[in-house]
Formats: C-alpha cells, structure tokens, sequence
C-alpha cells in the first residue's frame, strides 16, 4: 500500500501536464495554415483585402455585376484559391467570393473560431452592398463558419459539404478520458445554430467520410427545421476526394 499513493500521484501529475499540453496545443489540431505568401504576390486581377478587426484578408474574387454572389469558407487545410476556377463555372450568373481564414496564404492574423466567424459577417456585410442575393457555401471547418453566418444573415441559400454537428462532440470522441468540454476553446458548434436558419439548405455528405462520423452529420441534419435541409450523398467519395467526383459541382449548384 505504501507504493500505491506515489504511483497515483504520479498518475495525476502525467495526466494534468497532458490535458495541459492539449490545452495548449488544441488550435494546432484544428487549423493547418497553408503557407504564407507575400500580399504582393497575390494575383492583383483575381485578389481583393478586406481589412477587420486585428487582420488584413485576402479574397479571392471573380467579379460579375448582377444582384447574384457566392461566399465560400474552406477546409482546414484548404488554399481556397484553388477553387475559385470551379465554382465560378459552376456559378456563372454569381459573383464568387472565397476568404482565406486569418494565418493562411496571403491573410494576416491568427484563426481561432470567434475571429473567423467575425471575419464571416464582415466578408458578407461588405459583399452585400453590391450583391444583395447571397448564397453561402462551407466544407469541412468551413462548414461551421457558413452554419453560424446563415443563421445571422439573410443568406438566400446554404450549402454544407462534409459537414459536422459539433467540434466539441468529435474532439470528446477523439479524447474520450479528457475533459474536453472544459477546456476546448473553438468549438464550433453548428448543431445550435441550425435550428435558426429558415432558407433552403444543402448538405452534401461523402459515403466513406473517414474525417467527419457519419453520426455527426445525421444529427446536424436533425437540427434543422423541417423542410430546410435536404442531404445527398455521394457514393464511394471520401471527405477529401468527393469534388472529384464528376457530378459534384452540378450537386452544389442544384437544380437550373
């Protein structure tokens, strides 16, 4: 018995400094910034700042006047640029506006939940005063970042692709022996926001998701109101591969 109070002490102390560690190492499994690149090597023709609070942003932009546009709000390690090309094919009659979330590519700051989900309202206040018909689209992490803004902005459509119900919810799954609901600072939590939105959404789920359970997609579904969400599914598509998949923009687009 003389050995078993050490032993547990010494257990204790191994598993605050790691809850520590997780504390203070917890952004870093959530954001993964692509790399940083000089403003001034941002494509001037296809590139526009917009300046928030503590952060310069870098959009990518394909302009078209028209009442008509498009915000989209990426993966967690997704340059977004990289789609500007296929959604303004898929989107001819839109403005199309992609945000690099503050830490990534050309975007100065340091993301964190609070500040991407102010970096939303901004990005759609000022896109608004030229286009008043905005349709959002999140994927993955952007997925919470688009949920919240739909639900505070009148968004004319939403489209959620590989989305979750809650960061907090696959961080307690991932670390079920830690505390995580008291010590996750982002966690996005899309599930409260859902019941709010009111305009038709989308949900575009991969068949072999292996990042996003497919439980945490179904109960985000059942959040929403009855009538607002439909979900499709894309067979055999994971959650890094279903844009290749060739029907994949004609879903998000929907119906002509």
């Amino acid at each position: 018995m003389r050995f078993v109070l050490p032993v547990l002490v010494l257990a204790l102390i191994a598993y605050t400094g790691l809850c520590l560690a997780l504390f203070l190492m917890q952004r870093s499994f959530i954001y993964f910034p692509t790399p940083a690149v000089p403003a001034i090597a941002s494509d001037p023709g296809r590139t526009v700042f917009l300046d928030v609070s503590g952060a310069r942003l870098a959009i990518a932009v394909r302009q078209h006047a028209g009442p008509k546009a498009l915000l989209y709000f990426g993966g967690n390690a997704e340059d977004v640029t990289g789609s500007l090309a296929p959604l303004a094919g898929a989107f001819p009659q839109s403005a199309v506006y992609l945000m690099t979330y503050r830490g990534y590519g050309a975007s100065s700051g340091t993301p964190s939940e609070q500040a991407l989900q102010a970096d939303a309202l901004a990005l759609f206040d000022w896109v608004q005063r030229d286009h008043p018909e905005i349709e959002i689209i999140g994927r993955s992490l952007g997925t919470g970042v688009a949920t919240y803004l739909a639900s505070r902005r009148p968004a004319t459509r939403l489209v959620l692709i590989t989305p979750y119900d809650s960061v907090l919810e696959l961080a307690r799954q991932r670390f079920p022996y830690i505390p995580v609901r008291w010590l996750l600072l982002d966690r996005f939590e899309s599930g409260r926001y859902a019941p709010h939105i009111r305009v038709p959404t989308l949900i575009v789920e991969a068949e072999f998701d292996e990042v996003i359970p497919h439980a945490s997609t179904a109960r985000l579904l059942q959040r929403f109101a009855a009538g607002v969400a439909t979900l499709v599914v894309i067979p055999g598509a994971g959650h890094n591969t279903l844009s290749e998949d060739p029907r994949y923009l004609g879903i998000l687009h929907g119906p002509p």
